[in-house]
């Protein structure tokens, strides 16, 4: 057990009753003092590797049984679950979550089941396959260990490089499933950006790829056919029963596969941790797009090589999300239907194709401020020039504290005097006195004064 600060005293104390033990019978079959049994069972002693080992040896004791936190997502999984309006009023703090997960980590997996299996929406309307996908997605912290590794080790049989990424991963598919690429004209493949013709043995890319887009494809070719047992392992062991969120996982896991063949993760730590997470050099170095990158950098979480916990969002202009991952970030500012205009990502719009850069503060109703250093940079969606492309602006963030290091915070005040502040969208933002604000807060009592007029059109009290 790599934890050495573990607190199991509900697991401890639930196995000694199910055994019919008391204190005293169970310390002596563990070779521990009573007393000592009492603290670990109040949680005032972490369980030691030693221990974990004497559980399982004396009892019929699952160690993972131990680690009911991760099944919903830790403290992080707890409070973007808490977060909902639903509970704002109740003011529940990081502390009082890791309090209820170490005393009564069942309760705490009963009410992330009840909350998934509802959706965001309430219990009267079918669950968003979106968002249980997301939910699964944040419980695994956007990390999938044993798909790093597969990957990892193929681009090392590789010997990826950014000069022949693409003629390597071809030349995979070519030998190994004899399966050729073909780059196709527009007018041939006007619906698709890829088909896979298996009656020609080809994987038909369309011309509207660039080259980084073309390398994910054939990359997602290739974990969609060498992959495929362990991504559906995966993806079955998440036990949806929307079929349609079952799909969109399995292409996350996927995608992700492909992303980790591209940036194999010891040599994008080292890349990351050798230029400071320049963003620029990233993807030059590693010949991938900027939304490649900004999922990657959100699933750096390998034990003993952790990278920093960024959160990863796409918005379109009207500020609706298409993709979010908090990854270990703990970012709650993800969690509204809706994005702040104050925020950067709507900046981003004015000036395509470069990297936008804003300190934030943000608070979630009864939530203690943090601050954010939040990248953005618009990134067009493939399959359309000019006027008909789809524009999005992705978005890159991480805590303040943990920025100064970064290439791209160079030369910026990350002090909390110069956050800009932004909320939850309006309907839930308590923000007085925002001079954006276009709709009034959910619950709040509205105010009115006829002999005079505010720097906001709405003024409220709690």
């Amino acid at each position: 057990m790599a934890d050495n600060a573990l607190l199991a005293g509900t697991a401890i104390r639930r196995l000694r009753r199910r055994e019919g033990l008391t204190q005293v019978a169970m310390a002596a079959r563990l070779a521990i003092s009573p007393s000592y049994l009492n603290l670990l069972e109040r949680n005032q002693r972490p369980l030691s590797a030693r221990l974990v080992v004497q559980l399982a040896e004396q009892f019929d004791f699952d160690p993972r049984s131990l680690r009911q936190d991760e099944a919903v997502g830790g403290i992080d999984g707890l409070r973007r679950r808490l977060a909902d309006e639903r509970f704002a009023d109740l003011a529940i703090d990081r502390d009082e979550i890791a309090e209820w997960l170490a005393s009564a980590p069942q309760a705490a997996l009963a009410f992330a089941r009840l909350y998934d299996a509802a959706g965001k929406t309430g219990t009267d309307q079918a669950p968003d396959p979106m968002e249980l996908v997301r939910r699964e997605i944040e419980r695994w912290r956007n990390h999938f260990a044993d798909l790093d590794t597969a990957a990892e080790a193929l681009a090392d049989e590789l010997r990826l490089s950014n000069a022949d990424v693409g003629a390597a991963l071809a030349e995979r598919l070519r030998q190994k499933h004899q399966i050729s690429v073909r780059i196709l004209p527009a007018d041939v493949m006007p619906d698709a950006l890829r088909r896979l013709d298996l009656h020609a043995r080809q994987l038909q890319l369309s011309e509207l790829l660039d080259q980084s887009s073309r390398n994910f494809q054939v990359a997602m070719q290739l974990a969609a056919l060498e992959q495929r047992d362990e991504i559906a392992a995966i993806a079955n062991g998440a036990k949806f029963e929307d079929r349609g969120a079952w799909r969109l996982f399995r292409r996350h896991l996927t995608g992700y596969f492909a992303a980790a063949v591209l940036m194999p993760y010891g040599r994008f730590m080292r890349a990351c941790e050798g230029t400071g997470y320049d963003l620029g050099i990233l993807q030059r170095r590693f010949g991938v797009g900027f939304e490649q990158l900004a999922h990657r950098l959100t699933t750096l979480q390998r034990v003993g090589q952790r990278g920093l916990p960024f959160f990863m969002a796409r918005v379109d202009r009207a500020g609706q999300y298409s993709k979010r991952y908090a990854g270990a970030s703990g970012a709650l500012l993800l969690e509204s239907d809706v994005t702040c205009p104050r925020w950067v990502a709507h900046q981003a719009f004015e000036r395509a194709g470069r990297i936008c850069a804003q300190l934030v503060e943000f608070a979630y109703e009864g939530g203690q401020p943090g601050q954010w250093l939040t990248l953005a940079r618009t990134v067009e969606g493939s399959g359309a020039f000019g006027a008909d492309a789809a524009q999005f602006a992705v978005i890159l963030g991480i805590e303040a504290h943990l920025a100064g290091e970064l290439a791209q915070a160079r030369g910026l005040a990350l002090t909390p005097a110069s956050a800009v502040p932004i909320g939850p969208g309006c309907a839930r933002c308590h923000r007085a006195d925002c001079q954006q604000r276009s709709l009034p807060p959910r619950g709040a009592a509205l105010q009115f004064d006829e002999r005079r007029r505010g720097l906001t059109p709405f003024e409220f009290g709690g």
